[in-house]
C-alpha cells in the first residue's frame, strides 16, 4: 500500500510555497499526496491560475477546510492575527472530518502521516486522536524559529510586554542580549517583531509560544535551510528537539522532481506576469536591481513615494514588483511624471515568478523585505540583498544577512529617498557591493552543495522519509 501524506500549510503565500515544494518531493518519492488549502485560498488559486490549477494529478489531490473567518473573495492576504484565533478554534473538527473521509474513500490509500505547518498545531490533536504520525514544518529560517522559541524567556525576563510605548523609540530595543542559545549579539529589535507591544495578551505572541511548545509533540521539526548557513543555531535547536531535519533550499531540491506535470503545479495566489523576464533578457549582466516585498508587506503612500524616487535617483536599472494590495487600504499610485523619469531603465509589474527572476544573469541585487523564502532564494542564486524588514522574523533574517552572512545592507529607520538612492548605488556600484556579491556567490555554492545527491539537505530528506514518515 502506498504511503499517503496529508500536507497542510498555514494559509499565507509564504507558507504555501515551501509546503507545496515539499509535497512534490514526497510525491516524487512514492507518496500519495493530499494537499489541504483553506477554502479562501483555494478560490484565490482558481482565480489566479485557472480551475485546472487545483485538479491535481494522479495520486496528488487538493482538498480544502474552512478557516473559520467570514467568507470573502478579496485577492489579498488575510489578517494574520484573525487566522491565529480562528484556526485553532475552528480548524480541528473539519480537519478530522477530512482525514476520516480520506480513510473511508476507495480512491486513495489510508492516511499514513501528516506534514503540517508548525503554526497549525491543532493538527497534532488530530494526529494523536487518529494515531497517525505527524511532522511539523516551520517555514522560517532556523534563526527566526529560535527567535520564536525565546518568547517564553523574554516574558520570564520581563522584556515582554514593553513597559510603555516610549520603549519603541528611546533605544530600549537596541539592548544587546547575551543569553540567547546559539545566537550572538542579538538585540531586542532583532527578535520577531510581534514582541514590540505593551499588550501581554497579544494574539500572535501567545500563539507563537503555544506553537513552538507544541512542536516537541511532533516526530520531527522540519526547516527549509541548510546546515552550513545556520550551524550554531541548529546545534542548539537539536538539543531542544529530538529531530530537526534541515531540507533546504527546497527550490533547489525540487529540481530532482522529474515529472514536468508535477513541477508545473503552482502555488502563486496572484497572476504572474512574464513580461519581467522578457525585459530582463535585454539587460546587461548584474545591471538590474530587483525589488519585491513579498505577499504580505504593505507600504504607506509616503513610503511608496520615497522608494519610487529613491530608485529613480539612484540612476540604476530596476525591476519593481508592485502588488495590487501593496499600499495599505488603497491602490498603489506612482507619482506624476514618474514613468517618464524612469523610462527605459525601470520596469514595474504586478507579480512575477521570483525564482526565474533571481536566477536571471541581469539581476545584480535584491531589495527585499527579508521574508525567508525571498532571503533563501536570493542566497541560492548568489544575489546580494538590500534589507527592509517589515514584520515577524524578517528582522531576525535581516540581522543575520547583514552581520553573519555578510550579504546584506539594511535600510534603517524611516524610508527616505536619499537613503534608498545611496544604498542602491553602494550595492550596485560600490566596493562594499562587490564584496557582498562575492560572499553571496560563496553561499550559492554551499546551498547547491547541500541540495545535491550526498549533500546534507538531501541526506536529511532521505532520513526524514525513511526513518520517520515510513517507519511509524
Amino acid at each position: 500500500m502506498k504511503p499517503h501524506a496529508v500536507c497542510i500549510p498555514f494559509p499565507a503565500q509564504g507558507h504555501i510555497i515551501p509546503m507545496l515544494r515539499l509535497a512534490k518531493l514526497l510525491h516524487s518519492r512514492g507518496f500519495f499526496i493530499t494537499f489541504v488549502n483553506t477554502e479562501f485560498n483555494h478560490n484565490r488559486l482558481v482565480r489566479a491560475r485557472g480551475p485546472e490549477s487545483v485538479v491535481g494529478l494522479e495520486e496528488f489531490q487538493f482538498r480544502t477546510i474552512p478557516d473559520g473567518l467570514p467568507s470573502s473573495d478579496k485577492d489579498a492576504t488575510q489578517d494574520i492575527s484573525q487566522l491565529c484565533v480562528s484556526l485553532p478554534r475552528y480548524g480541528l473538527a473539519p480537519f478530522l472530518d477530512l482525514i476520516n473521509d480520506l480513510n473511508g474513500s476507495p480512491d486513495c490509500p489510508h492516511v499514513s502521516c501528516i506534514v503540517s505547518d508548525g503554526v497549525m498545531s491543532f493538527t497534532l490533536d488530530a494526529a494523536e486522536q487518529l494515531r497517525i504520525p505527524e511532522v511539523v514544518f516551520f517555514t522560517t529560517s532556523a534563526c527566526g524559529f529560535m527567535g520564536y522559541c525565546q518568547f517564553p524567556e523574554l516574558v520570564a525576563r520581563g522584556l515582554f510586554p514593553l513597559a510603555d510605548e516610549k520603549q519603541l523609540s528611546n533605544g530600549f530595543l537596541e539592548k544587546e542580549l547575551d543569553w540567547v542559545a546559539g545566537m550572538k549579539n542579538m538585540r531586542l529589535r532583532d527578535f520577531p517583531s510581534f514582541i514590540r507591544t505593551t499588550d501581554p495578551y497579544d494574539i500572535v505572541v501567545n500563539h507563537g509560544i503555544l506553537q513552538t511548545r507544541n512542536a516537541s509533540r511532533a516526530k520531527a521539526v522540519i526547516l527549509n535551510t541548510f546546515d552550513d548557513l545556520e550551524r550554531e543555531v541548529l546545534d542548539k535547536l537539536r538539543e531542544k528537539f529530538e529531530t530537526v531535519a534541515t531540507i533546504g533550499p527546497l527550490q533547489l531540491l525540487e529540481k530532482e522532481v522529474e515529472s514536468p506535470e508535477l513541477r508545473a503545479i503552482g502555488s502563486s495566489l496572484w497572476k504572474e506576469d512574464d513580461a519581467s523576464v522578457a525585459w530582463l533578457n535585454g539587460q546587461a549582466p548584474n545591471s538590474v536591481l530587483y525589488m519585491n516585498f513579498g505577499s504580505i508587506t504593505v507600504l504607506s503612500s509616503e513610503q511608496l513615494l520615497e522608494f519610487a524616487w529613491g530608485l529613480a535617483n539612484s540612476g540604476q536599472y530596476f525591476l519593481w514588483i508592485i502588488r495590487p494590495d501593496l499600499v495599505s487600504g488603497e491602490e498603489a499610485v506612482l507619482p506624476e511624471g514618474y514613468l517618464e523619469e524612469v523610462a527605459g531603465r525601470g520596469k514595474m509589474v504586478a507579480w512575477c515568478s521570483q525564482e526565474r527572476v533571481l536566477a536571471h544573469p541581469a539581476i545584480g541585487g535584491f531589495l527585499t523585505h527579508c521574508g525567508w523564502n525571498s532571503t533563501l532564494e536570493g542566497l541560492s542564486e548568489g544575489v546580494p540583498l538590500i534589507c527592509w524588514p517589515f514584520f515577524a522574523e524578517q528582522q531576525t533574517n535581516c540581522r543575520y544577512a547583514c552581520r553573519d552572512w555578510e550579504v546584506g545592507l539594511e535600510i534603517e529607520g524611516e524610508v527616505m529617498r536619499e537613503k534608498v538612492a545611496e544604498v542602491v548605488k553602494v550595492l550596485m556600484e560600490g566596493e562594499k557591493g562587490k564584496e557582498m556579491k562575492k560572499k553571496a556567490l560563496e553561499w550559492k555554492s554551499k546551498a547547491h552543495a547541500a541540495a545535491r545527491a550526498g549533500g546534507s539537505s538531501r541526506r536529511n530528506l532521505d532520513l526524514l522519509i525513511n526513518q520517520i514518515l515510513l517507519k511509524h
